[in-house]
């Protein structure tokens, strides 16, 4: 699992087959916002910089295969988790764990 920008999605999409993507939004600017103050962590300007960043990333939404909203931590873990879960699960992921199986039918 890796946290990365709009970019980095696109070329490890590009480079890995099969790569899943999971686009995190907060459920609007305002609690984005809210959320990069509470953290108190960062300047006024970089607050700024990065609300900015955020909108333009949001614009890319449709290059994933997921967007995940968060608007609660539990429930987005669940969600997250569920994501996880179907893609490992996903036909072309299990070919390998199917044949064998298949083979035991074969002659019955």
């Amino acid at each position: 699992m890796l946290d990365i920008d709009v970019q980095g999605a696109r070329q490890l999409k590009e480079k890995i087959h099969g790569a899943v993507s999971i686009f995190i939004l907060a459920p609007s600017r305002r609690i984005l916002e809210e959320r990069l103050r509470a953290r108190s962590q960062d300047s006024d300007e970089v607050i700024a910089r990065r609300l900015r960043d955020a909108a333009e990333e949001i614009r890319n939404y449709s290059l994933y295969d997921y967007v995940l909203v968060n608007r609660e931590v539990a429930s987005s873990v669940e969600t997250l988790v569920a994501i996880v879960k179907a893609t490992r699960s996903r036909r072309d992921r299990m070919e390998k764990e199917i044949r064998p199986i298949l083979e035991t039918f074969k002659n019955a």
